[in-house]
C-alpha cells in the first residue's frame, strides 16, 4: 500500500494512493511529509518561482529524511515556452535562473549530479489536421509528433498517407515487429501510429495547441563525472554501479537540449531506431528503468480503452499500476523525488517519498506527496 497526501492551499488529506479513499494514519513520517508540504506551497507550472520550489522542497527533504538518491525534475521553462511565445531575452533569463537553481542544489546538498536535458524546443512550422477523420485520432499534450489512429476508414487512411508533412504510418503489427514487442503489448497500441516530420504538430480534438514543440532530439545533453553514458537507458546502471558509495542526484531539465545546456556535456542517444523520445512517460521510464519503454504507455495510447469508473490510482493519470523495475525501487538506500512535472515523480521514479505539483492542464491544484510503503517499510513509519 502507498499513501498519498494532497495539499491544496494548506488543506491536507491523507489517502490511499491506489483506491483514493481516505486514510487515518498519523505516523512520524506522514507528519514529516505534511510539514514539508505546508512549508512549500506550489506557485504554479509557469510561475517563475516554480523551479525555486523544486530546489527548496528538495533541500528541506534532504534535511528531514537524509536520502542517498534524489530524482529531480525542473519543468517551469518547458511549460512557459510551450504555450506562450517568448522573446529570446525572456527564454535566456529563464535558462539562467534554471541553471542557477541546479548549482544551488548541488552546492548546498553536496550530492554528485547527473544532469540531463531532455531535448530542445522549436517553433512549430505547421499543423497536421486530424480533427475531421471518420475514426479517432489520439495525441496527448505530452506528444506532438506522434498520433494514434483508431477505427480509421479507408478515406482516413488515404488522407493521412497523402499528407506531405507525415514521415511514416506504422501499423500495430509493424510496430511490434520493429521493436520486439510481445502479445501482451497489443492492447495499448493504436491501430496505426502516425509520425509527423520534424517541425510539424498534430491537431487533434481536446488537446491544447502549443506554440513550441519538442525538436526531433535524436541525442540529448548529459553532464556527469561518473563516466561515459551513451544512451538514456544507461543512466540507471551508472547510478547502481556507485553501490551507495556516493550520494547521487539525477536531475532532468525539461525543454533543454544541446542548444541551451550551460554545462560541459556528452551526447546521449534519445532514440531507438527511428523512434525519438519526446518529453513524456516513455522517456522518463526509459531513464528510470534502464531499458527502452515503448509499450507500457505508448505514443497514441487511448486511455478511454481501459477507462472505468472504478479505475485504480485516480491521482496517477494514465497509470493503472505503479511501474516495476524503476530506479528508486531497485535502489537499496533511502530515496526521494521532487518535481514540477505533475504525476511523473510518484510513478516513474519509484522512490520512497515523492513530492510533485498537483496540476492539470496548467491549473494549479496544489501539491501531491506519495509515500511508497513497499519501499520505505514499517520501521520508518
Amino acid at each position: 500500500m502507498s499513501i498519498a497526501i494532497v495539499d491544496v492551499n494548506g488543506w491536507q488529506n491523507v489517502l490511499d494512493l491506489k483506491s483514493g479513499k481516505k486514510r487515518t494514519e498519523d505516523t512520524p513520517l506522514i507528519r514529516l511529509v505534511r510539514q514539508v508540504l505546508d512549508r512549500h506551497p506550489y506557485p504554479g507550472d509557469t510561475d517563475l518561482r516554480s523551479n525555486t520550489w523544486v530546489t527548496d522542497t528538495a533541500l528541506d527533504m534532504l534535511e528531514q529524511y537524509n536520502p542517498q538518491l534524489v530524482f529531480l525534475s525542473y519543468a517551469q521553462q518547458y511549460f512557459a515556452a510551450r504555450y506562450t511565445r517568448l522573446p529570446d531575452i525572456a527564454w535566456d533569463a529563464m535558462t539562467d535562473e534554471l541553471f542557477s537553481e541546479i548549482e544551488r542544489f548541488v552546492r548546498q546538498s553536496g550530492f554528485t549530479p547527473i544532469i540531463i536535458g531532455n531535448g530542445d524546443m522549436i517553433t512549430i512550422e505547421g499543423w497536421i489536421d486530424l480533427t475531421k477523420l471518420d475514426g479517432a485520432a489520439v495525441c496527448t499534450s505530452c506528444s506532438t509528433r506522434y498520433a494514434g489512429l483508431y477505427n480509421a476508414s479507408r478515406r482516413d487512411f488515404e488522407y493521412v498517407h497523402n499528407l506531405q508533412q507525415v514521415e511514416r504510418v506504422v501499423s500495430k503489427a509493424e510496430f511490434i515487429r520493429e521493436f520486439d514487442g510481445h502479445q501482451e503489448d497489443v492492447r495499448r497500441l493504436p491501430e496505426y501510429l502516425v509520425v509527423a516530420k520534424a517541425g510539424y504538430c498534430f491537431k487533434t480534438p481536446a488537446v491544447p495547441q502549443p506554440v513550441m514543440m519538442p525538436a526531433r532530439n535524436e541525442v540529448v545533453p548529459i553532464y556527469t563525472e561518473l563516466g561515459k553514458i551513451t544512451d538514456i537507458t544507461g543512466i540507471c546502471e551508472h547510478i547502481r554501479a556507485c553501490g551507495g558509495n556516493k550520494k547521487i542526484a539525477l536531475i532532468v531539465l525539461e525543454g533543454i537540449g544541446r542548444k541551451h545546456f550551460r554545462l560541459p556535456y556528452q551526447e546521449c542517444s534519445n532514440r531507438l531506431k527511428w523512434f525519438c523520445y519526446e518529453p513524456g512517460v516513455a522517456q522518463y521510464l526509459s531513464i528510470s528503468c534502464g531499458k527502452h519503454q515503448l509499450f507500457q504507455y505508448p505514443a497514441g495510447y487511448r486511455q478511454s480503452v481501459e477507462a472505468d469508473v472504478n479505475t485504480d490510482y485516480p491521482f496517477s493519470g494514465k497509470f493503472e499500476e505503479m511501474p516495476a523495475g524503476t530506479l528508486g525501487e531497485k535502489f537499496v538506500g533511502k530515496s526521494i523525488a521532487i518535481g514540477n512535472r505533475s504525476m511523473f515523480m510518484h510513478t516513474v521514479a519509484g522512490v520512497d517519498i515523492s513530492i510533485e505539483c498537483f496540476a492539470r492542464n496548467l491549473n494549479n491544484l496544489g501539491c501531491l506527496a506519495v509515500i511508497h510503503k513497499r519501499k520505505v517499510g514499517q520501521r520508518f513509519l
